[in-house]
């Protein structure tokens, strides 16, 4: 294999896995490979391997044993690439957008053309139904009813004694031939490709049974006595011995059985799989919709969402999907968010509205100025997490699929003994016979193969329905461990914006003087108090005749003159002809009682006070007039997120780089004791004080959403990262939530130990299972066909007990 500097990851598409024997052994042989480390998931078909080398030599190592595999294709604007990026090599966005529109049209229109056609109109029908088409699926599903239409005859007849007229054996045998060989077929020609290259899966076991119990029926029907007329038998849940000596038993019952039981299990365990990576997102396109409609002058073009580009603005109408990240630009738009935040109620949005990709537009239409495109997209971000999770295996995972791996060359070797023993022990040849098939078939390992990534996926697509991302199953484990969650304060227990939190004038002082003249001397500033006044202004303030807030700004600013911003301190200017000034307290001088008392309570808070002061002549002192305070303000939902950690028996803390007052007072409102309260802790010692805990026993889970959150977020036992927050916290957390709401942290805890608590069911009543019947089977106690319809509902408890995560309901 040739080496190359830094490993590379890949992602394969692997085809022919039936069970954890075939997982263990395809990770294991490629784990031999030089510098390669593996990791296969049977219910998503998929391998990602990390390796220094060339892929091709990746996908003959797997083909040599048995399998089919193929890289997974990027997209076609992937392999293709931007056909836009060439002409914009070196520019700015604005610099493109600037570009003539001839020369933009042209080059659309030649995509356009060259492209087709690949959107389909709302209410326009897939061709063919293309979409929806799984032929393994539609596969399975023919051969199961077939199967079972000609199985119920032969099955129904074995097992009445009354209803077996003469010959009725060979009327079995027209029916069995079919089931047993075309029903059959995919188990023994997968079993003949293993074979040859050295391999036991489950599928030998299925073959090797199915044809030992046609074998023995075909041999006693012509060689023996089982086809004589008049000849009947007996069918018992526990084998009999047979006075003749074996030679009139016959098995077709049991060989039509042992098919259609697998093929229906295999069909409705891979619907069940197929629905879970749906919900979950896997194999998701990375785009959250095929196209946009791009703006280009005059005209809105239907393109590839591929070719859009940061800076271009893309239109979105109702009932269309937003196929980008980006800024509102112009238009108004009521959302529905749920397939980003699992929220069900519709967000309004507007000019300067932050929009996510995959949100949809209910009502209005916007036009967007992208931010993120591809692979840049929140909703890339986020399937590729869900695809990761779907991806991993827990630590009890990785046992049951080494077992599995050893496990078929046992049974092989112990249905052999089975045989053996019981054929030297004066048993009739067909009693030894009925044992061994029983172990075969009863002991195939797929259950335990489906019982992780199976509750995975499921618990994958439940989460992304509300907002929550899991990032593997290692998560798992830990969750159930966490006594301390760590919050941080800015963004995540708050709304990380400043707003007006009161407002008091002095006595005689009318609202509408003091929000006309903020209004007035604040609206063209660009500063985080400032804005959080203004925008007070127009909730306490509209204009007379109930307009918008451009009429307020309106109306102020004709009344405004001289408007001078003075570094640090705050604004001044003159309104309605006097002067007017708002900031710190050292511009107006002393205070009123009632203004200073409003004044230092504020500031005992942590909250940010202002003076506003006016003078009543044009050549009068401004006099102070009223108090107004702002602050970041506590999320609604933050303080029953803190009492359901409680409820929990968790231990939240408050860890802020704030002064002392102002995360204390957070904490009160919150419910959080002032011991738990770490303040005046810088960005760069997030982390420390996360070890600290550490070392103390704790089993911490962080909470942040910002750049500086990050290395606390990585230390942490249990990193959980805002969507809403930065790229990088969101790579650092182990869980993601989408939304703002605090208490999603409590949901995601819930819906992890629960997925844990589904997977080690699975693994349980798959061993127990596979423990309990194959003694039972060695011993002869077990009929094959029975043998063969529990070993298909073992696989349909493992899915069926997985799907039940589907109905998780968060706490509200």
């Amino acid at each position: 294999m040739t080496v190359t500097d830094a490993p590379v990851t890949t992602e394969l598409a692997v085809t022919g896995m039936t069970c954890g024997a075939c997982v263990a052994r395809i990770e294991r042989r490629l784990g031999r490979l030089p510098g390669v480390e593996a990791q296969v998931n049977l219910a998503t078909g998929r391998a990602r391997v990390t390796h220094p080398g060339d892929v091709a030599v990746l996908i003959s190592t797997v083909e040599k044993l048995g399998f089919g595999a193929s890289v997974v294709s990027p997209t076609a604007f992937q392999r293709e690439g931007n056909p836009r990026d060439a002409g914009a090599a070196g520019s700015s966005p604005r610099e493109r957008s600037t570009a003539p529109a001839s020369e933009r049209e042209g080059r659309i229109r030649a995509l356009e053309a060259a492209e087709g056609s690949p959107h389909v109109e709302k209410g326009e029908p897939a061709a063919d139904g293309a979409e929806h088409h799984d032929p393994e699926l539609a596969d399975l599903k023919q051969r199961a009813l077939v199967c079972l239409a000609l199985s119920v005859p032969v099955i129904a007849v074995a097992m009445n004694y009354a209803w077996q007229f003469r010959y009725w054996q060979w009327f079995s045998l027209v029916l069995a031939a079919p089931v047993v060989f075309w029903g059959g077929w995919r188990f023994h020609r997968a079993a003949a490709k293993h074979l040859r290259h050295g391999s036991l899966t489950m599928d030998t076991l299925v073959s090797v049974g199915v044809l030992a119990a046609f074998g023995w029926s075909v041999w006693t029907l012509f060689l023996g006595d089982a086809g004589l007329g008049g000849v009947r038998h007996r069918i018992s849940i526990i084998p009999g011995p047979d006075p003749f000596g074996g030679t009139r038993t016959i098995y077709l019952e049991t060989a039509v059985a042992i098919v259609t039981a697998v093929l229906i299990g295999r069909w409705i365990e891979l619907r069940g799989r197929r629905k879970a990576l749906a919900d979950g997102g896997a194999g998701a396109d990375e785009h959250a919709t095929p196209d946009a409609r791009l703006l280009v002058g005059e005209r809105a073009l239907r393109v590839p969402v591929g070719t859009v580009a940061t800076g271009d603005h893309v239109a979105v109408l109702p009932g269309e999907t937003v196929p980008v990240d980006g800024v509102v630009e112009h238009g108004t738009a009521t959302l529905d968010v749920a397939a980003m935040t699992g929220e069900s109620v519709p967000v309004d949005a507007g000019p300067g509205t932050r929009v996510l990709a995959g949100t949809v537009v209910v009502t209005g239409r916007l036009a967007v100025r992208a931010t993120g495109v591809g692979e840049d997209t929140q909703w890339a971000r986020l399937t590729r997490r869900v695809q990761d999770a779907q991806l991993g295996k827990a630590s009890v995972q990785r046992l049951a699929d080494s077992i599995a791996g050893r496990f078929v060359p046992v049974v092989m070797v112990l249905a052999l003994y089975t045989l053996g023993f019981w054929w030297f022990a004066d048993a009739d040849p067909a009693f030894a016979v009925a044992a061994a098939m029983a172990v075969l078939v009863v002991a195939c390992p797929c259950a335990l193969g489906l019982a992780t990534p199976t509750a995975l996926a499921v618990a994958s697509g439940r989460g992304r329905q509300l907002g929550i991302l899991l990032r593997g199953p290692q998560v798992l484990e830990t969750t159930r461990r966490i006594d301390t969650v760590v919050l941080d304060k800015t963004g995540t227990v708050t709304t990380g914006r400043m707003s007006l939190r009161s407002a008091v004038p002095t006595t005689g002082v009318a609202d509408a003087e003091v929000w006309r003249r903020v209004a007035a001397l604040e609206s063209e500033v660009d500063h985080p108090v400032a804005r959080a006044l203004v925008e007070a202004a127009h909730a306490h303030h509209p204009s007379p005749s109930g307009g918008s807030e451009a009429s307020l700004l309106s109306s102020s600013g004709r009344n405004a003159t001289s408007i001078e911003v003075l570094d640090g301190l705050g604004v001044r200017g003159t309104v309605d002809g006097t002067p007017a000034v708002i900031g710190r307290r050292r511009l107006v001088g002393d205070l009123p009682a009632d203004l200073d008392a409003a004044f230092t309570e504020a500031e005992a808070t942590g909250a940010t006070a202002v003076v506003l002061a006016w003078a009543d002549t044009p050549d009068g002192a401004p006099t102070p007039r009223a108090v107004l305070v702002v602050g970041d303000t506590v999320r609604g939902t933050s303080a029953d997120a803190v009492a359901r950690m409680r409820a929990m028996k968790l231990r939240p803390m408050l860890l802020t780089g704030d002064n002392a007052q102002a995360a204390h007072a957070v904490a009160r409102e919150l419910g959080i004791a002032p011991e738990d309260v770490v303040a005046g802790v810088l960005p760069t010692d997030k982390a420390d004080v996360i070890d600290r805990l550490r070392g103390e026993g704790r089993v911490v889970a962080m909470v942040g959403d910002g750049v500086n959150d990050a290395a606390a977020l990585a230390r942490a036992d249990l990193g959980l990262a805002m969507g809403t927050g930065s790229a990088l916290a969101v790579d650092a957390g182990d869980l993601t939530l989408v939304g703002d709401d605090l208490r999603s942290v409590t949901d995601a805890l819930r819906l992890a130990r629960r997925t844990l608590s589904t997977i080690r069911g699975n693994l349980f009543w798959a061993f127990v299972y596979n423990v309990a019947a194959l003694p039972l089977a060695a011993f002869g106690l077990l009929n094959p066909m029975i043998a063969g319809a529990a070993m298909g509902l073992s696989s349909i408890f493992v899915v069926g007990n997985s799907l039940r995560l589907r109905r998780f309901r968060p706490a509200r």
